[in-house]
């Protein structure tokens, strides 16, 4: 029996663990809908890297001289400001903004979208037609998210970093050589390949929890506008609770 099918038997968690049991079961079935997860990720990633290079440059400008201002205030030196800007961009500020960012404007979106396909009916016509809803609209969209979270988490460091090091030359008279080599002394490669993973985790998480609360949507534009507003709140605090974990257990790599 299939997860559209069991909403009203299961409490709510083990009807969010069959859903991600569903996808992860259809994600690894062919037939694969590349037409459709082509258009989500573009939707996805070139209709969210303006907002999100938008953001993380005045992130990156606010940690810069909050920094500065803090270390010169407590220790009056603030040559080691790129190194701890560096490590905090790279170790959390590009995924987790990034991520928040994606979760209010696809993930809204994924609900929404879902929610009314729920009310109008349109996910029992697809059952009605022989078609998989999971395969139908949830994997697409996790394919989608995924790809597109970690390539905009990769974006966002290296527009953070590289307003970081203008920030520091004008403000605070780093070249950009020096703010370079401060950098390495904290921040290395490894650091990269840990926010491209947090990334791309964060990004599995918002189409699940996005398309979970579509699915249980109540009739009515009240409860479409319900859905949305649980999937944000629901998957922002994932997100927090997520990048703790994987923070913590990226601790043991360092």
């Amino acid at each position: 029996m299939e997860f559209t099918q069991r909403i009203s038997i299961f409490s709510p968690v083990k009807e969010f663990l069959i859903l991600i049991t569903d996808t992860l079961k259809s994600l690894f079935t062919p037939p694969l809908r590349v037409r459709e997860t082509i258009q989500q990720f573009y939707f996805v990633a070139n209709g969210s890297i303006g907002i999100v290079v938008f953001c993380v440059c005045f992130a990156a400008i606010v940690t810069i001289l909050e920094s500065s201002f803090h270390m010169k205030l407590v220790i009056k030196d603030d040559s080691m400001v790129p190194g701890f800007a560096a490590m905090l961009i790279l170790r959390e500020l590009g995924a987790v903004v990034t991520a928040l960012l994606l979760t209010s404007r696809v993930g809204a979106g994924f609900a929404a979208e879902v929610g009314s396909m729920k009310v109008t009916e349109q996910i029992d016509a697809l059952k009605m037609l022989g078609i998989d809803p999971i395969r139908f609209i949830v994997v697409p969209r996790l394919i989608a998210c995924t790809l597109g979270t970690m390539i905009l988490t990769i974006i966002a460091n290296v527009v953070c970093i590289y307003c970081a090091i203008i920030v520091s030359e004008i403000s605070l008279g780093f070249t950009p050589s020096m703010f370079l080599s401060a950098m390495t002394r904290f921040v290395s490669m490894q650091d990269f390949i840990f926010a491209t993973i947090k990334g791309a985790t964060f990004g599995a998480v918002i189409p699940i929890i996005s398309c979970y609360f579509g699915f249980r949507c109540k009739s009515g534009a009240e409860g479409v506008g319900l859905a949305t507003t649980n999937s944000v709140v629901a998957s922002s605090v994932s997100i927090f609770i997520i990048d703790f974990v994987l923070s913590y257990i990226f601790t043991y790599f360092y």
